[in-house]
Order: C-alpha cells, then structure tokens, then sequence
C-alpha cells in the first residue's frame, strides 16, 4: 500500500515457467512474472482494459489502458500449475508506474481457491499521482493454524495465530490487478511481480497454553513482545508525563488560529455567534463564531474509556488485574453492548486499563489533569475539533470546538438488515417522539453553546440499495407503520389490486393480502414503486432530524447520519435538510470525493484511520499499514487531500486512543489511537498531525 525500495539480494536459482516466461527464485524473493519478451498476453484475463507489453521505467512492463465503464476493471495472472506455493515469503510485491495524466488508485489481491473480494483474500492500495513510481505491497497473512491456544472475543489474534483476513500462503491460485470504481480512464504499467523477505513465524506459537497464558501485563499490553515506547513500570508513565510537557511547551499550537482555531489572519466574515456554513472563493468552509474561516481537523472518541475490555471467562489472559480492595478495583465495570461476536448478547465484566493507567500517571486528580491535558494536546497537536463518541465532560469545558452525538431508540423496521441493527420505521409516531427526548437532554448543555459546531444524528446506519427499504417494509409484519403506509400509496396510485399485480406480476387476493403478505416482490417489475417508496422513507428521516434538531437548537449545524454504507437516493435526501452531508471514508484518500452530479454542499469525514502491527496490537482496523511510518505519511496525504477538495470542510480521526489489546465488546481491538493504552502518543502520526495542522488555512486557501 505505499511506496519502498527494492533491496539487491544474493541469488540461488531455480526456473519455474508462467504464461510462457522463464522466472527465478533468488534466496529470499521469489520473481512471479517480469513481462519480457517470452511473456504471452493472450492468456491475460482482461476486464475493461486494453493490455500491451512496453520497455517500462526500468523493466519490461505490462501496459494496462483502464477504462471506466466498470466498477471493477483490471487483469488476472493466474498461477503456473494452477497454484503458487509462497508460504516462504512474507510479502508480495509490484512494482507500478502511473503512465497517464490522473491520479490513480491500482488495487492488487492475492486469491486462495473461492476468493470472493472479501473472504480466502488479501487487497491491498497504491495511489500514485500521474508520472509517480511506487510499490503496491500486499503482505502474505496467514489464515489461522491449530495451535492448542483458543481466543475469543476479539478481530484479530496475537501475530502467528491465524492474521487478520489470512489466507492459505501455500494454494494462492491468481494475481488480481485493478482500479476501484473508477471515473475516469487511467494509464499504468505494472513490472517485476514478486513475492519477497523471509516469513519468520513468531516464536511465542510453539508455547503451550501455560506458557503464553497470561499474555496481557499490568498495563494492558502484550507480554511477549517488545517494541518501541513499550512501557516496564510505573517511572517510565512519570518520565513520559514530564517530556511530554516540556514538548507541548515548545510547540504550543499554529500562529495565527483565534481561540476556536478559526483563521484569524484570514477574511473577515460576518460574526454570528455561532458556527456555520459558507462557499468562499469556490471552496465550501464552516465558518465559526467570530466570522473567522474554520477547517475541521478533529478527532473522535475524545475521553478515557478507550482501552477497556471484557474479562469475563478469560481472566487468565491478564497478569495483575487488581484485586478488589486495590485502588485500581474503580476501574472494573460491567457491559452488554456487543453486537457482533463472542460477546453478543451476555452482561459481561469489564476493566478499563485507559483509566487505570490515568491514575498511575496523574495521580487522584487524574481526570481533571487529563481533560486540561486534552485540550492543551490537541491544539500543540495543530487540531481545533473534539468529535464524534467524545466525553462530554471534556467538551464542555469550552476550549476546543466539538460536535455533539445523538442516539435514539423507538420502534424498528422489521424486515430491515443493518451492521450495527435495524433501520427505524420513521412512519412511526414514536421515532419523532424518541429523537425529541434525546435532543432534549442536550437542551441546556450543548444546544445554545458556541463552541458546538453542529449535532451528528445516527451513525452507519442500514441504507443500503435503492430499494432495500421498501422491500424491508414489505416483508415487515401487517402491523409495520410504514407498511400500512406503502400500500396506502400503492392502492392510491393503481386503485385495484388487479392492476397493481399487472405491473409487479404478483398475485395477490385483495389490499389487505398484500398488507398480510411478507414476501418480496420481483424487484425489476416493481422497481419504480420500490425506488419511489425508498426516497419517501429517506425524506422523511432527514427531515424529521432536521426539524426536531432545529426546535431545540436552530442556530446549530445539522451534520447529517456519517453514512458508511449508502446509495444515491440516501444521499439526495439528505440535501435539501443537512446543513452538512457527513461521511465516514475508510480508504487511502478523500482528494477526489465529489457528491450525486448536480449537488453541491460541504462534506465532513466524520471517521477515518489507518493502524499497523508493529507496536504490540493485533489488528490494523480497517486500513492496514506496515507501520508507523507508513501510517503518518498516510494521515498526512489522506488530510491534504481533503484540504485540497473543494467540498470538504473537515476530517475527524477515529480514534484518540488505541482500543484494547484485547478488543472492545465487540471485539475491535484496532491499533487506530493518537495515543497507546499507556496515554503515549504515538510520535510519528502526531508529527504528521502537526505538520498539516500547523499549515491547514494556507493549504486550504492555495490557488
């Protein structure tokens, strides 16, 4: 996924034939196609691309003109035989030359037998701008081995014990070469494709159970691996609490940023008293209370509770966890959120070691410490947002602008599906009534308060295609509010049951069978009503939101749902309502994000980040880095991008601190913090932090 040199190596060589090339493996890499004049590009897969040979930057080079007329386009090089065995290698590597005109995002994926784009799979990115050169790296995980060692409740294993999103190394069976839903047409030459370096299995697998167990020390951290910044004992959280201040001392926060980090040296716009939006010289801004151009950089998840864990039936994963008379014993707790995993559905014991680490760093006043502290990092840090999920006793201090979040209950669509639940039945009276009651409580804390930049309803819930909740509501029970109302609608526009099975070739008896009936109908044949009554939902939602959030604070910013997961009926119905459309954009960049053709509004990235491996966790979260260089220069060219789009008025880092070693209820145990589990920051990211936050008004505003 990003860019690295190519060691020479000592070479042993041994010839293998593929599409007609003789290849080699030379002692630790092994070349898989270099596209020489043997090379036979007949029997190249090809989809929506034109392929040729070329004489490439340094190498013969396989030529791929990819069109746009798929989602998927690219090539597949299947293996020699049928299968590569690679189990020796750790990496796969290509190297890619962007021959065209336009930035370009080139995707490789390594297939076990059944491969499905998500599972018996490995993806990896490259974004290269036009005339760049770099390396697309896809690291060869390994699918889980029988080890006699059991985990649970978490997404990913300690390394060695089956990686996340593993594969079988010894059967990849093809090579995947494409550009992801592309826009426009795009030139790139791929050269030299090789699997590289030495697996080296981790040396804690051949303990026993009694051995590895406990694998967590004191302070929430993998025993049985060492890495920079890894803390020994309670000095090295004082030793740290003291360099740290002596650092946010020395670089107090960017020059010329008022007291909301609003560009005080920028134009002068008229002051409101509140945050808001504006188009100036052709780029959407928010604009804060003072009249000042503000750009959001923020972060989510801004508290204490970050690092905390289940323990129920694994306790003997922990070494030390505090007796109950210790002062520590505060931090147990208890918990039922799970929706995914071992977890779901059990009340579970939890310890939270963000807390407990606090208190051995500051002292009893460690969360006024802590929240002070927060304010004073984040702007040394060149940030002016706290966001999403964030604490609001630190908010609300009223040092650093924030967002609000709103959840709600009230009664769901039954026959809808989501990640994170089902949709709501917006038809029904109570969802305005449990929104209200929840808007409520913000009602003299945050409503009427000038550092609130604007109010996030919902988060990543089930949209899904154009038609998925109309066909929710009609496999809904008889008594669904919105399914009472879909057949109104329906029976006003056909009048006769006869007619509307004419159009949808259904076969119902009467109006009411259809309101009793749980079954879909053909989707072709009543795709016009299905889209009509999938916009009507969606209209309702955003503007019930809107009206509901506007009686309560009606100076405030409506910041819309941080779609996740969305098509374009969702996205147009959230126009004419959301002050601001907000997305959560998992991916290597954001530069070219534009909205539905005609519509025009400003984008907040309400969540976004990249992890790696190589500081005790054992999962990335959903953008994998190799480490954390890579995972600096990552957040770096992920937020200029943003900077430089035109619609963008804001990224917001998920998450301030890293998640637990062991996973949170639902087992993410993401390495995504500005800060490990020992309150550290992580050096690098933060650097890059800086070095975009300390130039975000003079990048925003470059012609």
């Amino acid at each position: 996924m990003t860019a690295c040199t190519v060691t020479p190596r000592a070479y042993v060589w041994t010839t293998v034939l593929s599409l007609g090339c003789a290849l080699a493996t030379r002692g630790d890499e092994r070349l898989l196609y270099d596209f020489g004049k043997d090379f036979d590009i007949a029997k190249v897969e090809a989809r929506d691309v034109r392929v040729s040979l070329s004489t490439g930057v340094a190498a013969p080079a396989l030529r791929l003109a990819v069109g746009h007329h798929q989602e998927w386009p690219g090539i597949t090089l299947p293996a020699p035989a049928g299968h590569w065995d690679l189990s020796a290698f750790a990496k796969l590597q290509i190297n890619v030359t962007n021959v065209g005109t336009n930035r370009a995002t080139v995707c490789c994926r390594v297939d076990n037998p059944g491969a499905d784009g998500v599972s018996h799979c490995i993806t990896r990115t490259l974004e290269l701008e036009p005339g760049a050169r770099g390396v697309l790296e896809a690291p060869l995980l390994r699918a889980a081995v029988a080890s006699g060692i059991s985990f649970f409740g978490m997404r990913g294993n300690p390394p060695g014990f089956g990686d996340q999103g593993g594969i079988d190394t010894a059967n990849i069976t093809q090579l995947l070469v494409f550009v992801p839903k592309p826009k426009e047409d795009h030139l790139i030459e791929i050269d030299s494709v090789r699997a590289t370096g030495a697996y080296q299995a981790s040396p804690w697998t051949r303990l026993t159970a009694a051995e590895f167990f406990p694998m967590i020390d004191e302070y929430g951290q993998f025993v049985h691996k060492d890495w920079p910044g890894k803390v020994r004992d309670e000095a090295d959280l004082r030793n740290r609490r003291t360099a740290e201040a002596a650092e946010l001392q020395a670089q107090p926060g960017p020059n010329g940023w008022n007291r909301f980090g609003g560009w005080a040296g920028g134009p002068q716009l008229e002051a409101t008293g509140c945050f808001r939006t504006a188009k100036h010289e052709g780029r959407w801004w928010l604009v804060d209370p003072e009249g000042r151009l503000f750009w959001s950089h923020g972060i989510d998840c801004v508290g204490t509770g970050n690092a905390t864990t289940p323990v129920t039936d694994r306790r003997n994963w922990f070494r030390g966890l505090p007796a109950p008379e210790s002062p520590l014993a505060r931090f147990y707790g208890q918990g039922s959120w799970a929706p995914h995993n071992y977890y779901e559905g059990k009340t579970y014991e939890t310890f939270n070691f963000t807390a407990a680490n606090l208190l051995r760093k500051y002292g009893e006043n460690w969360e006024a410490d802590f929240a002070q502290l927060t304010h004073r990092r984040l702007r040394s840090w060149g940030m002016n947002t706290i966001a999403n999920w964030s604490t609001e006793a630190i908010y609300l201090q009223r040092q650093t602008p924030y967002t609000a979040t709103i959840h709600f209950g009230g009664r769901n669509l039954e026959g809808s599906e989501g990640y994170w639940g089902k949709f709501r039945d917006v038809f029904d009276a109570g969802f305005a009534v449990a929104l209200r009651e929840s808007l409520g409580r913000h009602k003299e804390r945050s409503a009427n308060d000038p550092w609130c930049i604007g109010y996030f309803i919902d988060n990543e819930i089930g949209w899904g295609d154009d038609t998925s909740l109309a066909v929710a509501t009609l496999v809904s029970p008889a008594g669904q509010p919105a399914k009472q109302v879909f057949v109104a609608d329906l029976k006003a526009k056909y009048a006769t049951i006869a007619a509307l099975n004419a159009a949808w070739g259904s076969q119902h008896a009467t109006w009411e069978a259809l309101l009793e009936s749980r079954q879909a109908p053909d989707l072709a044949k009543a795709r016009a009503d299905l889209t009509a009554f999938y916009s009507k939902t969606a209209d309702l939602y955003f503007r019930t939101c809107r009206d509901e959030l506007k009686a309560i604070a009606p100076r405030a910013l409506y910041l819309g749902c941080r779609f996740a997961w969305v098509n374009e009926l969702a996205a147009r119905a959230a126009v004419p309502y959301c002050d601001v459309i907000s997305y959560n954009f998992y991916q290597r960049s954001v530069a070219d994000v534009r909205l539905p053709e005609g519509v025009d509004k400003p984008i907040l990235v309400g969540e976004f980040h990249f992890g790696a491996l190589d500081r005790g966790l054992f999962h990335t979260g959903l953008v994998p880095l190799p480490d954390q260089e890579s995972r600096a220069a990552a957040y770096r060219d992920y937020v200029t991008g943003a900077l430089r789009n035109p619609l963008i008025v804001g990224t917001h880092w998920f998450q301030f601190g890293d998640q637990a070693t062991t996973g949170r209820g639902d087992g993410e145990n993401y390495q995504i913090g500005f800060l490990d589990v020992c309150d550290t920051p992580y050096a690098e990211t933060i650097a890059a932090a800086r070095q975009v936050g300390y130039g975000l008004y003079a990048t925003r505003s470059a012609p």
